[in-house]
């Protein structure tokens, strides 16, 4: 009687270990790609949420890729688009787009930062995580070809890649969401 006794308090402790360790597991760092397909100029609410959502996974913990890709690839180039490009404009659609107050307000109470320290418009939102919170941005080189885009006229936190690089990102990724 007494070893079954002693075989069952075990067992249940083992069972306990053997839970807690999967709730571990489940709640360790995860590898997030954001697959940022859709340009500034036909949807902004798309592509405005993937600093918010990547800013709010590198606080969590995670490690935050992201995948300018698509259409996208327009809004982080220098001077992209017929008016831009005759006039030799050295800033992006990113560049352009300003962050609203009560989005600045907001990030500054969600992300417990000062506001002054919350960027001003997306281009420099691009900037801040890339440099300040390490989150890789990438570009999709062969969609820059397509759209006539020298990638050496892509935003400075970009970094042009072939496709095999992409496979690689999107290989190594735990998690993907898609704007």
């Amino acid at each position: 009687m007494k070893r079954q006794i002693i075989a069952m308090i075990v067992l249940m402790f083992m069972t306990l270990i053997w839970i807690v360790g999967l709730g571990m597991q489940q709640a360790s760092a995860a590898s997030i790609l954001i697959h940022m397909k859709t340009s500034l100029a036909e949807d902004d609410a798309q592509i405005c949420a993937v600093p918010n959502v990547a800013w709010a996974a590198v606080k969590a913990g995670h490690k935050v890729t992201i995948l300018v890709d698509a259409s996208a690839v327009t809004s982080v180039t220098k001077g992209f688009g017929w008016f831009r490009g005759l006039i030799g404009s050295d800033s992006t659609a990113l560049d352009r787009a300003g962050l609203p107050d009560r989005e600045r307000h907001s990030l500054s109470e969600q992300m417990g930062v000062p506001l002054d320290q919350i960027p001003h418009h997306y281009g420099e939102y691009f900037d801040f995580l890339k440099n300040k919170l390490r989150v890789e941005i990438y570009g999709n080189r062969t969609m820059m070809l397509l759209y006539n885009i020298d990638p050496a006229r892509v935003a400075s936190s970009v970094t042009p890649i072939p496709l095999a690089k992409m496979v690689d990102v999107f290989a190594s990724a735990d998690r993907v969401i898609v704007y």
